[in-house]
């Protein structure tokens, strides 16, 4: 496993079909970076997560705290969109500045900068293969009906009905994501390990300390519960509609790069309240032909990317928020239908 930033997709020959739609864009001027919208929501963001703090030591011993929790669970899911931003470097030219604001982004919300960078940056090279995007993996649900087939332990029992128990596993999501950093930092390839992992630990001693500091026993847990999986919900909403439900590829099924990103994923509608909301990932198939495209600017180039698809005979899918999560739970009960399916006798 290596740490590295996820930055442009690989150059492609001068007379590819990306090739040509990238020189659009390019020509549009809607690469150039917006230092301007960054700093004022990177602020924004910052003060937000300040405060959150703030008030929870003001109301200090009292039940009124769950609510800060779930204030704080938005502005985690914030800081996290705000990483993911910097690590494509659509905020900061320059590497070393990417890689530490990202790790600071990262470590103020407990996950590790690198295994989450190195996980994304596979994802991003292959998204929807089942072979290759880590996203992909049947480590818990199963995402085709070969991983059904194939399944064994929790996903075998999970995967049954995993479409109902979507929502609800999401809940969990943080305290995976803190878990699957901390593992990550076993792998002696993983680089800056150290750093990260001193990081991680100082988020969670901190973390802790001030909870049990301010609270009463029981109460620090509820708040502990409530901020979590209201994180964990928020965090795994944002990403569930970009590709699932989408076409899943397998490793000897790999289109050209134009192809292999737009047709993987999907665009979700809703104004500026879903650029809010999603954090600009709601423009998930510009953002995949060009993930160092500063968010603010992913709207204007749907416009070219539609029309050039059009143009292409490309499928182009975009859909409002409750019917891209309809279109993933209908994949996710399709792909376990063989476990439903009773054994045949022998």
């Amino acid at each position: 496993m290596t740490s590295t930033t996820v930055g442009p997709p690989p150059p492609e020959t001068s007379g590819s079909d990306f090739a040509r739609l990238s020189r659009t864009i390019a020509d549009a001027g809607l690469l150039g970076r917006r230092p301007g919208y960054y700093a004022l929501r990177i602020t924004t963001v910052a003060g937000l997560y300040a405060g959150g703090w703030a008030a929870f030591a003001l109301v200090g011993d009292s039940w009124w705290t769950l609510a800060v929790a779930a204030f704080l669970a938005v502005v985690f899911g914030q800081v996290a969109l705000v990483a993911h931003d910097v690590a494509h470097r659509q905020v900061f030219r320059r590497r070393r500045v990417s890689d530490v604001s990202g790790r600071m982004a990262a470590a103020s919300i407990g996950m590790g900068y690198g295994w989450w960078q190195d996980k994304h940056t596979r994802h991003h090279a292959n998204p929807n293969n089942e072979d290759l995007d880590p996203d992909l993996d049947p480590d818990l649900l199963v995402w085709s009906q070969d991983q059904a087939r194939a399944a064994t332990g929790l996903p075998r029992l999970i995967g049954r009905w995993q479409a109902f128990l979507f929502f609800p596993l999401l809940t969990l999501e943080a305290f995976s994501l803190h878990v699957s950093s901390g593992r990550a930092l076993a792998n002696r390839s993983l680089k800056h390990r150290t750093l990260d992992g001193a990081l991680l630990f100082a988020h969670c001693a901190l973390y802790l300390t001030v909870l049990f500091w301010f609270l009463p026993p029981g109460m620090a847990i509820a708040f502990l519960a409530v901020h979590q999986c209201l994180f964990g919900l928020y965090l795994g909403s944002l990403f569930a509609p970009n590709h699932k439900g989408m076409p899943i590829l397998t490793g000897d099924n790999r289109p050209d790069f134009l192809r292999r990103q737009v047709l993987t994923s999907r665009n979700v509608n809703g104004g500026w309240f879903a650029d809010l909301a999603l954090g600009g990932l709601n423009h998930q198939i510009e953002h995949h032909l060009f993930p160092s495209m500063p968010s603010p600017n992913l709207r204007k180039a749907r416009i070219l990317v539609r029309r050039y698809c059009e143009e292409l005979g490309v499928d182009y899918l975009e859909t409002g928020l409750i019917a891209s999560y309809r279109q993933a739970l209908t994949s996710l009960h399709q792909a376990g239908a063989p476990l439903r399916r009773p054994r045949a006798h022998a």
